[in-house]
């Protein structure tokens, strides 16, 4: 029972579009897919609209959930896309 549990957790890591991305991958690809203006129009949130940069877009993205939340979201449709 053991191996089916352990095969069932291989298949969902395999199912998620974020296994193995981290948060400063995922911002350069959709810097450089969508930019600054549009990200900040689909997520509406200041650091990606006043003087961003994937720097402080880190720091505010790793304390705050709800907006890492929207940005993974946001990166997961961008991936299903291609």
């Amino acid at each position: 029972m053991d191996e089916a549990a352990n095969e069932n957790k291989s298949v969902q890591r395999v199912r998620d579009p974020l296994h193995g991305v981290t948060l400063e991958t995922m911002l350069h690809r959709m810097v450089e897919n969508l930019g600054w203006e549009e990200m900040g129009r689909r997520v509406t949130i200041r650091c990606f609209t006043d003087s961003p940069s994937v720097s402080s877009s880190l720091k505010f993205l790793r304390k705050t959930p709800w907006a890492r939340q929207k940005v993974e979201r946001l990166y997961v449709r961008r991936c299903r896309r291609k």
